[in-house]
């Protein structure tokens, strides 16, 4: 049997039905499928507690599209912790086969696996980049806290398909990157904001 074709089980930190909040594609109708396992760790990232998969349950990829397809979501998104520590050929075929549009939210630490639909690529400073990740990106999202993020913004765009869309994220807790990324988005037009409106909503 095809290893992209095995039931294969994946530690879940969490699924949920809401909407993106963040980047091209907020405000749509979504699946998510948070995986646990980071070995990158920002020092301000909100999701700490999926840094050890050993923590969490397992669930087949069977299960995850079953669930995912009972929720009849416009895109399923398979975010982390990280989710390239993982071999993702298994679920994205499982979910793919479930007749549903996949995207991936990655800092591309790992090397890329799984077939998506759209990849949002966030590169960290923490721990560099694969260089797998960089032209099947479809959008690049940096977080910024101060100025030297722009720099490393600017860095990974020059790397990236030609065709990715390049935005900018101010770090929830760091009020100051905000005017950082608005004066420099005036100067820089191939550049757009992105807010983390399911905060702002006060949403999952």
């Amino acid at each position: 049997m095809n290893t992209a074709t095995k039931i294969k089980t994946y530690p879940i930190v969490e699924t949920f039905h809401s909407v993106q909040g963040e980047g091209y594609w907020t405000g749509v109708n979504a699946f998510f499928i948070r995986l646990a396992g980071c070995d990158v760790h920002c020092p301000w990232c909100d999701t700490k507690h999926s840094w050890n998969p050993q923590r969490h349950p397992q669930k087949s990829t069977q299960e995850l599209a079953t669930e995912a397809k009972k929720a009849e979501p416009a895109i399923v998104i398979v975010t982390g912790g990280e989710p390239l520590m993982h071999n993702l050929f298994p679920l994205t075929t499982a979910l793919r086969s479930a007749g549903m549009r996949v995207h991936l939210e990655t800092s591309g630490a790992h090397p890329f696996s799984g077939d998506f639909d759209w990849v949002t690529f966030s590169p960290k400073q923490f721990k560099a980049p694969h260089q797998s990740v960089y032209d099947r990106t479809n959008e690049l999202k940096v977080v910024v806290t101060n100025k030297y993020d722009l720099k490393w913004a600017e860095q990974q765009s020059a790397l990236v398909s030609k065709t990715a869309l390049y935005y900018l994220q101010p770090e929830w807790n760091s009020p100051k990157s905000k005017q950082l990324i608005f004066d420099y988005i005036l100067q820089h037009p191939e550049w757009c904001i992105s807010l983390q409106t399911h905060k702002l909503l006060e949403i999952q």
